[in-house]
């Protein structure tokens, strides 16, 4: 399998697969197995599909829209304070990450789960930036899904290739602004303000290069995905598909929620 920035694909089983960057799903008569070229295996469980995937991923995104929902609106009416829910979130949505990225097995219930989880967290901070800014809670969801199926139709078309140099550069990128990050969290400890998340021009600037990876980290995902249906790995392995792509928009959604922030205190 092709490397990918997103580590919830780093442990699946090497499969086989090759070229038919646009054929997200398209059927795969020959994989590679254990370096072997040879008909999908005849374990007594299905291979995975493309409604697998679609499936999987409505599900998981599902759970999340529904916690974030009841988590938003309970610290809009005041019942909880946001701390209370968006700390226990992110704690346990990062444990459970944690948890299915180095399991060797997929499980859909510990999918769920962290989806859960991570709904909780993101609609306690939707709360807290709904409350300051009306309506913007709207907007970064659809800005989110719009990024989500625009880099949908670019990977269907194939109008850009996942090519290994492709790859390698949003790796790169995406190493290059975690470190940013890092050091900018680091700095301000320290009382130093490196400018990248104060709202200014350069935070406006670096939040867009942000969102512009994470919107090309799509493509991975979904040819991660894709390498999966070539390869003819279990159905359970849709699973993992779901949550790479669910990780992906969870980072696009705060880094859209962000820069709308920006432009409100404007």
């Amino acid at each position: 399998m092709r490397t990918t920035s997103n580590p919830a694909f780093r442990n699946l089983p090497t499969g086989g697969g090759s070229g038919n960057y646009a054929g997200f799903g398209q059927p795969y008569e020959a994989q590679q197995y254990g370096g072997y070229q040879q008909a999908p295996p005849t374990t007594g469980e299905r291979p995975i599909t493309i409604d697998d995937v679609v499936t999987k991923t409505a599900t998981t995104l599902g759970v999340a829209i529904l916690t974030g929902f009841v988590s938003a609106w309970m610290v809009l009416s005041g019942a909880v304070q946001p701390f209370a829910l968006a700390v226990p979130g992110m704690i346990v949505g990062l444990v459970l990450a944690l948890i299915i990225i180095f399991r060797n097995k997929p499980s859909g219930p510990m999918v769920l789960a962290y989806s859960a989880a991570e709904g909780v967290f993101l609609g306690a901070i939707t709360g807290v930036f709904e409350m300051m800014f009306s309506g913007i809670a709207w907007q970064a969801i659809l800005g989110t899904f719009g990024v989500f199926a625009a880099m949908l139709v670019v990977y269907k078309t194939g109008a850009i290739r996942v090519t290994p140099r492709l790859t390698k550069w949003i790796i790169g990128a995406t190493v290059g602004v975690v470190v940013l990050m890092l050091g900018n969290l680091v700095m301000g400890l320290f009382g130093v303000n490196m400018g990248l998340r104060d709202g200014g021009t350069l935070a406006i600037i670096f939040s867009l290069v942000v969102i512009g990876i994470a919107a090309f980290s799509f493509l991975l995902d979904f040819e991660a995905a894709n390498e999966m249906i070539r390869a003819a790995m279990p159905a359970k392995y849709a699973w993992l598909a779901a949550f790479g792509l669910m990780t992906t928009l969870v980072w696009l959604y705060l880094e859209i929620l962000r820069l709308l922030s920006y432009f409100q205190n404007d």
